[in-house]
């Protein structure tokens, strides 16, 4: 007979994260009150951790307005597109 995966919710991964960041019990009692595995609970608090400093920097700030600059340019090249292939057609249909 197997063992049934389990799957957490982001909600109860933060939870548990939050509670090892914080140190205020030891990671067994943690674990045991949460039903969880230590190892489980290490790579969560290091995710935890490494989202922190994501979010902290500038970089996902930078590279989110430079992939709208981009996108922004292809809309607008795609625009211009469309005006000069509705202006072939025109020219073609009145000859």
């Amino acid at each position: 007979m197997g063992t049934i995966k389990r799957s957490f919710t982001p909600a109860f991964k933060a939870r548990v994260a939050l509670d090892l960041i914080k140190e205020a019990d030891t990671v067994t009692a943690l674990c045991s009150k949460y039903g969880i595995h230590p190892t489980q609970a290490g790579k969560w608090k290091q995710t935890a951790l490494t989202g922190l400093e994501i979010n902290f920097s500038d970089t996902p700030i930078r590279e989110l307005k430079a992939k709208d600059a981009v996108i922004e340019e292809l809309y607008t090249t795609i625009g211009q597109l469309k005006v000069e292939l509705d202006w072939l057609k025109k020219k073609l249909s009145v000859e």
